[in-house]
């Protein structure tokens, strides 16, 4: 063997790289070399818009974050807007009131009738029911007890109400002040 066996000369090696056949060894290597720049050209291109497109997602994504952010602020800060609106009018009636010189006794009542009227068509409109348990069982939840007193009714049954309570929807705005009946003591036995 000679050195144009080992050289890579043409015609060297029958089994020897494509490239060698042709005469140009370096030729099979530097093809090879294109088609991973071009791979890889393609990847950082494939990588970049994928990029770009996780950033436009991440910024739609804080953009209705922070839109919604806004808008429960929004809701908390003027949630009660349409509540108190509709009070105008009862305040309204209450500052006319006061305003009259020469008022009756009968007037003043149909005046305080008319205004109680307007607030509760208000507490209707908002879903704000009075809780006025005269009669019914007494319900921790929706009343408080002010006094237990002996009476002729079930024991646990509410038998006067000192102050209406209030529900907004099915939540308890104010507790109804009671007086609950007492179960019946050892001397009554």
């Amino acid at each position: 063997m000679t050195d144009a066996h080992f050289s890579g000369a043409p015609g060297a090696s029958p089994n020897g790289p494509p490239g060698e056949e042709r005469g140009n060894p370096e030729a099979g290597v530097d093809a090879r070399i294109a088609e991973l720049e071009a791979k890889l050209s393609a990847a950082f291109a494939d990588a970049e818009k994928l990029r770009e497109d996780w950033l436009r997602a991440k910024a739609e994504t804080d953009n209705v974050r922070r839109r919604g952010q806004e808008d429960v602020a929004k809701t908390h800060r003027f949630g009660i807007e349409g509540f108190a609106a509709a009070l105008l009018a009862v305040k309204d009636s209450l500052d006319a009131a006061l305003t009259v010189e020469n008022i009756s006794v009968e007037s003043f009542k149909e005046g305080v009738e008319l205004t109680a009227r307007q607030l509760d068509a208000v507490f209707e409109k908002f879903a704000v029911r009075p809780i006025a348990p005269q009669g019914e069982k007494f319900d921790p939840h929706r009343h408080q007890a002010i006094s237990q007193v002996p009476s002729d009714a079930e024991p646990g049954t509410v038998v006067a109400v000192l102050q209406k309570g209030y529900l907004l929807h099915d939540r308890v705005l104010r507790p109804a002040l009671v007086t609950v009946a007492a179960a019946p003591g050892p001397e009554g036995a």
